[in-house]
């Protein structure tokens, strides 16, 4: 058997790594291409995405929702229009760096972004959606999971996240991990001692959300 990088296995293993390009964008517009193909041989998937990730599910959703059975997004890339929580909005479209199917259709060069003071002085203020807001049609009836860890970095702005979506006219569930009775897991939580714990929660969720 051939070992080393000729091996079949490496090359399965190597085939399946998406390593981080320079450009966000161009790393979209990739896993949105052959998921399409992947999609056509596999039939309706659950996507579940992590961090960087977290564009691929809302792309893949907006462009193929007949193919998507349900999204878990753990603590996605965010916030919204923002590359961390700053007083300059990217220029983007919220939750993509890739034009979604947003009703009534953007105009060109409309700026979405508006700043929102959160009210609740434990978590960050960010960018939202300004009103009256956007709809994502294509995402509103795919379950939605939106998990946050209790000591992540995220834990202060995810709720962002989940406020853009709801602007968006879409349902989803936005679950913090603490208020489950799972404490002090980080950013990666499927590392972590307690990743058995946070991967019962998520087949719970998909048993009682997704046929």
């Amino acid at each position: 058997m051939e070992k080393g990088k000729d091996s079949p296995v490496f090359k399965q293993f190597a085939s399946a790594q998406v390593e981080y390009l320079p450009s966000n964008k161009h790393s979209q517009e990739l896993v949105q291409a052959v998921a399409k193909e992947l999609l056509e041989k596999t039939g309706p998937a659950i996507l579940l995405t992590h961090s960087q990730a977290g564009p691929f599910g809302w792309n893949i959703a907006d462009a193929y929702p007949d193919q998507v059975k349900g999204i878990i997004a753990a603590e996605p890339s965010g916030p919204p229009f923002s590359n961390g929580v700053s007083q300059d909005a990217v220029a983007n479209y919220g939750i993509s760096e890739l034009p979604l199917h947003f009703q009534p259709p953007l105009q060109p060069h409309e700026n979405l972004a508006s700043w929102w003071d959160c009210p609740d002085k434990t978590l960050k203020s960010g960018w939202i959606m300004k009103e009256p807001a956007h709809k994502l049609p294509r995402l509103c009836g795919i379950p939605i999971l939106l998990l946050v860890s209790e000591a992540s970095y995220h834990a202060a702005y995810d709720h962002l996240t989940s406020h853009f979506l709801t602007q968006a006219g879409v349902p989803h569930d936005f679950i913090r991990l603490e208020d489950k009775g799972i404490h002090g897991n980080g950013h990666m939580m499927m590392l972590e001692k307690n990743n058995l714990e946070i991967a019962d929660l998520i087949h719970q969720w998909i048993l009682h959300h997704i046929k």
